[in-house]
């Protein structure tokens, strides 16, 4: 973007903070960031890490885009300059219910682990189940994030003999789940949510465990025929020899090319980049689909897809 003169011949400067994804550390590198000036913000993941940041921005009249948090109560609050390039969890939700009954399961087990974006998916997931008719949940419940053994909650899900396994929260826990699983010689369907959209998990499973597991998540680019993200694709590789890793750098890069493209029509003022992306953005060419935002700042549209992971432990967009 600089090389290329940046935005109406002001160069782009990169401010950033670690906040360690803890809403404490969150609430600090906000505040820091505030101080320094920022123009706007992009970020954080985790929904109870991002929530820690919202009021701090709105009160120094920063524009923030949240890249990963998709806890619906984020953009319930009347923040007019809150935006996010992610989907929600009741979409999540809705997407979760639709695949297990396309699927044919009839007895799901739901498991998270009580972060709030986990228990938020898992309620959602439950609630709109319920509500279908499509399935009995046979279980509910929430492991501890962060252990190295996961026998016990294994032995209880088993003992209530689903037909899936719904596990709302992160890669890590998830990749632990599939191999102790296949420890156990216990062969049970296992749909993720989108923070499992990580290539780590395969490496903490293992290829053969991995192998089947399924998550739901927006499009990573090489699933995407644009040309921005056919661009992005080839410099990513380039530069790094591989693709990314996870979808939430891709959903970040989103935010970052929402408000240049903002800041290019409107200049850097907060609440002229924040009207903008309410009402002129519309059917942006993003790296993960067409971006446009709705009154609240949600991000509009069908964004989420099933993936299956192969043989090759790779991503497997399912059509």
């Amino acid at each position: 973007l600089n090389k290329g003169g940046g935005v109406k011949g002001a160069k782009v400067e990169l401010v950033v903070e670690d906040d360690g994804s803890t809403s404490r550390s969150e609430a600090t590198a906000a505040s820091r960031l505030v101080a320094k000036g920022v123009t706007v913000a992009i970020g954080t993941y985790g929904s109870a890490v991002t929530e820690a940041s919202q009021d701090i921005y709105d009160e120094a009249g920063i524009v923030q885009i949240a890249t990963g948090s998709t806890s619906i109560r984020l953009t319930s609050k009347g923040l007019k300059r809150f935006f996010r390039t992610c989907p929600r969890d009741d979409e999540q939700g809705r997407v979760a219910q639709q695949t297990l009954e396309k699927l044919g399961f009839k007895r799901v087990a739901i498991l998270h682990d009580n972060s709030a974006y986990a228990r938020g998916l898992a309620d959602e997931s439950r609630t709109l189940i319920k509500k279908a008719g499509s399935a009995e949940i046979v279980f509910f419940d929430a492991l501890v994030p962060g252990e190295r053994d996961y026998s016990a909650i294994l032995t209880k899900l088993k003992g209530v003999n689903p037909e899936a396994v719904l596990f709302t929260g992160y890669y890590p826990e998830a990749g632990m789940l599939l191999r102790q699983m296949a420890d156990m010689k216990w062969s049970v369907p296992m749909l993720g949510g989108d923070a499992t959209n990580n290539t780590d998990l395969v490496k903490i499973a293992g290829a053969d465990a991995a192998k089947g597991y399924r998550f739901i998540s927006p499009p990573m680019p090489s699933d995407i025929d644009t040309a921005s993200a056919r661009n992005f694709l080839a410099a990513y590789e380039a530069k790094y020899k591989s693709r990314p890793s996870s979808i939430w750098s891709v959903v970040a890069g989103d935010a970052f090319m929402v408000l240049v493209e903002a800041m290019r029509q409107k200049g850097p003022d907060s609440a002229a980049i924040a009207e903008y992306l309410h009402k002129d953005l519309k059917d942006f060419d993003g790296l993960t689909g067409k971006i446009s935002f709705d009154e609240k700042g949600d991000r509009v549209g069908d964004l989420y897809r099933l993936y299956e992971v192969d043989e090759k432990g790779s991503f497997v967009l399912q059509k």
